[in-house]
């Protein structure tokens, strides 16, 4: 992947960007892609090794910083919070994709499960966007928003085919979640918006993928007659962030190979 840093339409350079769960899988690519296309990136996940890994990784293509979090935990949220007040005053950009699923047979789905799954994939985002509206506000003006970016599922907009009941349920909510706090920010010059990716090829889709018959079954069934690249989910990320997305809220945009919209 290769995106040229510029400040047109469909620039972000300068911008400082902070990508949850960033250090693999579709937080890697969209981090990756803000990277090269010159913003300043800050990313996190539970893993200080994967953290370290991922930061070497991309400082040799921009500016990125890595923070460890465990955004399920009060310590977490509190950290991230801090670490980016440090780094700076204002955040032009959140995207909050840190996530968990979890899969199981209907009769033999755990309480846990439901508790794990809402707790980060919800929960977090609410309350990780809540801590840091400060900054937002400080980067906030009429004809450059600051952006809030919420990473959903298209499982959260059609029907799942495999057992994850509380993956798809916390993705609906967080595709409701984005409605309601774009509402809110909207006044303040802080867009809120959902990206709903399809198969993208991640340590949470290793499972169907890894499977030759599994997989083409997944792809047999994009309409397109693949799976995502990081080129699809960086470009809209990015698409949001830039000018070109400033009069966009609320919206929720499925990155999906037509599986969604053909349905």
């Amino acid at each position: 992947m290769t995106i040229a840093p510029g400040n047109g339409l469909f620039g972000v350079r300068g911008k400082t960007v902070l990508v949850t769960g960033g250090t693999r899988g579709i937080g890697l690519m969209i981090a990756r892609g803000f990277v090269e296309a010159g913003a300043t990136v800050v990313i996190s996940s539970r893993k200080p090794d994967a953290c370290a890994k991922a930061e070497a990784e991309l400082a040799e293509l921009g500016s990125c910083v890595a923070h460890p979090a465990d955004l399920s935990t009060e310590d977490g949220l509190a950290g991230l919070t801090a670490r980016l007040a440090e780094l700076t005053p204002r955040l032009d950009v959140l995207v909050n994709n840190a996530g968990a699923a979890w899969g199981a047979p209907l009769g033999e789905f755990p309480d846990s499960a439901f508790d794990k799954v809402l707790n980060l994939n919800v929960k977090a985002v609410f309350s990780l966007t809540q801590r840091l509206l400060p900054a937002l506000r400080a980067a906030a003006s009429p004809d450059d928003p600051a952006r809030v970016i919420n990473i959903g599922s298209i499982d959260g907009l059609v029907r799942s085919w495999s057992d994850n009941y509380s993956y798809v349920a916390s993705k609906a909510a967080v595709h409701m979640l984005t409605r309601k706090l774009a509402a809110t920010l909207a006044p303040e010059h802080i867009t809120v918006n959902a990206i709903a990716p399809g198969p993208f090829p991640s340590k949470m889709t290793a499972w169907a993928l890894d499977d030759p018959d599994l997989r083409a079954g997944v792809i047999g069934g994009v309409p397109l007659g693949r799976l995502g690249t990081p080129e699809d989910i960086a470009g809209t990320a990015i698409f949001l962030a830039a000018r070109a997305g400033a009069y966009l809220t609320g919206t929720v945009i499925p990155v999906d190979g037509g599986i969604s919209g053909t349905r």
